[in-house]
């Protein structure tokens, strides 16, 4: 039976195909990475990005598509981790604010929401890239609109099947606009994991079932509870001001106080800290921890109904994390005064030593996270609020972070500044080059300078068969990666390390830093700086055990 108009329960049932088809095939986006490294992970970034807006739309299932619409934006808002989850957010943010008002929608609406999805992704990225999920996007958007144009009455099933098989053929395209695509003999991962969403809106639209839907406790959940399990540790239960973490969502009633959200989250934040409000025309969902929940409740009952309450002890759960995670060493007590200092210095790593070593130069929080692993808005929304500064300055250390970082700035009230490090010595070249007296404006200008000043060598190993950059490479070796662009290869580590080095290496260089990763044995690290000293007599070596995973050895050279 054809499909005319499309209300807000069916949409949730599309949206659920969507991420349920795309968290199915995950592992086989991540396989799509064009870099033969073990960190391919486009497919886990927009399977936790997908999830968090359908875990949204759960629990927000209403017969007005507007409603449903955005709540599957707030969900992939605060949830996108990656670019191309970012970029997937983006995509649904302007599809949703586009059908915001209605209650449901024709094929001339779904075609337009699709166009203006496109038009909002493409604002939100500085310097889009065609051959990627971007570029899907638009064919397909494209598609749907030239569709109306010619059969205004199209269902929106066959426009949904039209927009599916541009959608396949735009992505079968990319190759052709990317090179390094065509290189390695593969489509764009983000591309496809867009392709898999689409065939769940399909699926649902026919009747049909392409996976089971149900969307439970997630990795987003562990992710988060591994998080703060290693968090836990480097403060003391005594140390917690705000005991209760409390969340809760009201519903608004018309003989209730008229809601404004700056001033609820205002009165809010008086009551405790790590405050997080998300309104919309009927609810409003808070997240804080607060010494007296009920303080909190009561003045959130003005307002309207309370629903889906949730409030834990948090001391409770730090004595009990702590008797169950292994020791660590002692750090710095967090502090608990609420007079915001002048900086927050917010830092994305992977690697116990690395994060040690950010702490140590000057880092006020550090976000576990990285390759295979990318923290989502709201990781980095929640660490701005823990740094409780005047001026917050993100370094997101991964290319593949950047744009969440931006994302997570753009949605909080605070001064958020963000230097764009795509590597870890480019971080650290950023914070050494911080000062505390300076002014904001000042601060930002020379450590965005000071990212220029580093090269950056990694060491990590191939997952698959492949050619690029006229390499040929075999499943296992280990390559030297300059820069973000692989240069040598070898069956032996070491060897792989000493060509890198070999090609990075100048005249002009004084300072190398070798960053040891969990596969980096002492003997071997010892060998590669005892090469380094007889070769490069000028260069000064510093070694640090990063004990970062997948990459054996990071280089720094200045």
């Amino acid at each position: 039976m054809s499909i005319t108009t499309l209300d807000g329960k069916r949409f949730a049932e599309m949206i659920l195909q969507g991420a349920g088809h795309l968290s199915n095939n995950a592992k086989y986006v991540d396989a799509l990475n064009v870099f033969p490294v073990p960190d391919g992970d486009t497919g886990t970034n927009m399977n936790l990005s997908m999830t968090s807006g359908a875990k949204e739309v759960q629990n927000h299932v209403s017969e007005h598509i507007g409603k449903v619409g955005a709540a599957l934006s707030k969900g992939l808002l605060m949830g996108a981790r990656g670019n191309s989850g970012v970029i997937l957010s983006q995509l649904f943010r302007g599809f949703s604010k586009a059908i915001e008002s209605k209650s449901t929608i024709t094929s001339a609406d779904f075609a337009n929401a699709l166009q203006a999805g496109v038009n909002t992704a493409y604002k939100a990225v500085m310097k889009p890239v065609e051959g990627t999920i971007l570029t899907v996007a638009k064919d397909s958007a494209k598609k749907a609109v030239d569709t109306i144009e010619a059969d205004s009455s199209i269902s929106i099933d066959l426009l949904m099947e039209a927009i599916l098989t541009e959608a396949k053929a735009s992505l079968e395209r990319t190759p052709d606009l990317l090179p390094v695509l065509k290189e390695v003999g593969v489509v764009d991962s983000g591309g496809q994991g867009l392709v898999f969403v689409y065939e769940g809106f399909l699926a649902e639209l026919r009747g049909e079932k392409v996976s089971n839907i149900k969307v439970t406790a997630s990795m987003t959940d562990l992710v988060s509870a591994e998080h703060h399990k290693s968090v836990a540790s480097h403060i003391n239960t005594e140390d917690i001001e705000f005991g209760y973490c409390t969340e809760f969502m009201v519903r608004f009633e018309d003989d209730k106080d008229a809601f404004t959200e700056e001033t609820f989250r205002q009165d809010l934040s008086e009551h405790g800290d790590s405050l997080l409000v998300i309104a919309d025309e009927e609810i409003v969902k808070v997240h804080i921890h607060a010494e007296y929940p009920g303080q909190v409740l009561t003045y959130a009952q003005r307002y309207g109904s309370l629903i889906n309450m949730k409030i834990e002890n948090m001391r409770q759960q730090h004595t009990s994390l702590l008797d169950d995670a292994p020791s660590m060493p002692a750090a710095e007590p967090v502090s608990t005064k609420k007079e915001k200092q002048k900086y927050g210095i917010v830092t994305v790593t992977m690697g116990k030593g690395i994060a040690d070593l950010f702490r140590s130069i000057g880092s006020h929080s550090v976000i576990e996270g990285g390759q295979t692993m990318n923290p989502s808005t709201e990781d980095i929304v929640q660490a701005i609020k823990d740094v409780h500064a005047e001026n917050v300055i993100i370094l997101p250390n991964n290319s593949n972070i950047v744009m969440a970082a931006q994302q997570a700035a753009s949605v909080v009230d605070d001064h958020v500044i963000v230097i764009p490090s795509k590597t870890v010595p480019q971080g650290m070249a950023a914070l050494l080059a911080f000062n505390p007296a300076g002014s904001a404006e000042d601060n930002e200008e020379i450590m965005k300078d000071a990212l220029g000043s580093v090269k950056t060598g990694q060491i990590t190993y191939a997952v698959r068969d492949t050619n690029i950059d006229g390499l040929d490479i075999e499943k296992g070796d280990f390559m030297g990666i300059a820069n973000g662009k692989i240069v040598t290869k070898d069956t032996n580590q070491l060897a792989s390390a000493k060509k890198l080095l070999e090609t990075m290496i100048s005249e002009d260089d004084e300072i190398l830093t070798i960053l040891q990763g969990e596969d980096a044995a002492d003997d071997e690290l010892q060998e590669l700086v005892q090469f380094i000293e007889e070769t490069y007599e000028e260069i000064e070596v510093e070694v640090h055990k990063g004990e970062q995973p997948l990459y054996s050895y990071i280089f720094s050279i200045e």
